[in-house]
């Protein structure tokens, strides 16, 4: 277990709620914590250029530049193969540099880290 980690895990594709793991990703990148984001279920719809693009709520910038800034910084952002199934997604273009896994990354992601969060 590392303590000094944070797991945060997204399983939503409600717009307001794609901006907190991600600022909350960098926010501990820059507090010299290890971050990782996870997404899971309907997170996924959001993981698409398209999507990402669209979603961009009050001054903040869209998701897809967010996700980007994320993975920039060297936060590893991943996606459960699993849930791409679900969604019928055979053949998806999603945001490069995103890291499609094994539905037991997560488990292995969670028990690893001192902390998650789930949005």
């Amino acid at each position: 277990m590392k303590d000094n980690s944070i797991l945060y895990v997204q399983t939503s594709d409600h717009p307001e709620r794609q901006y907190s793991p991600l600022i909350l990703a960098q926010t501990a990148k820059a507090m010299n914590i290890e971050a990782k984001v996870y997404y899971l279920g309907q997170g996924l719809r959001t993981l698409t250029p398209e999507a990402a693009e669209k979603i961009k709520l009050g001054s903040f910038p869209s998701v897809n530049e967010m996700i980007r800034k994320t993975l920039d910084m060297g936060i590893e952002i991943y996606v459960c193969e699993a849930s791409k199934q679900m969604l019928g997604w055979e053949k998806v273009d999603l945001i490069p540099g995103i890291k499609i896994v094994g539905a037991g990354t997560l488990n292995d992601l969670a028990l690893d880290a001192g902390a998650t969060m789930w949005f």
